[in-house]
């Protein structure tokens, strides 16, 4: 099949699938006449692996790796056990940053309802952000420039 045919049987755009052949996970074969790259029923599988992979936060790189384990005969489970092991503690930080700034969002939002929105005039440049107060971060003094 071509691509746009992969690309539909497995719910994605084209250029994904072009892209993930470019990326080396896809591996079509070329038509002997036209060039045309084909894909078979192990490209229809690895591209659906492809997408769960991307799911569950595996990047490119890491898929590759993945797949370049099964290809050689050896279970990537163990890896994949470990990536997520590792990764998990990562995103739990990251969702604490982003609930963190979700609430600092809200109250700038409400510092923000009644305040004028003002206009540039060489001193300041947006008095809502500039009158929001500077959070202390480890080892920095508010107004503290960093290098």
């Amino acid at each position: 099949m071509k691509v746009s045919e992969l690309a539909s049987r497995v719910g994605v755009t084209a250029e994904t699938v072009r892209h993930y052949t470019r990326e080396g996970l896809l591996h079509p074969e070329r038509h002997p006449h036209n060039g045309y790259q084909l894909f078979g029923q192990r490209e229809v599988e690895r591209l659906r692996f492809i997408q769960r992979a991307r799911t569950l936060g595996f990047g490119v790189a890491e898929i590759r790796d993945i797949l370049n384990h099964a290809d050689h005969g050896d279970s990537p489970c163990p890896m994949v056990r470990d990536l997520m092991a590792s990764r998990l503690p990562q995103i739990r930080k990251r969702i604490r940053e982003l609930q963190s700034l979700a609430t600092r969002m809200e109250q700038a939002l409400a510092a923000w309802e009644e305040m004028p929105d003002g206009t540039p005039d060489g001193h300041s440049l947006c008095r809502l952000i500039e009158g929001f107060p500077e959070p202390l971060t480890a080892g920095h003094e508010v107004g503290e420039e960093t290098r």
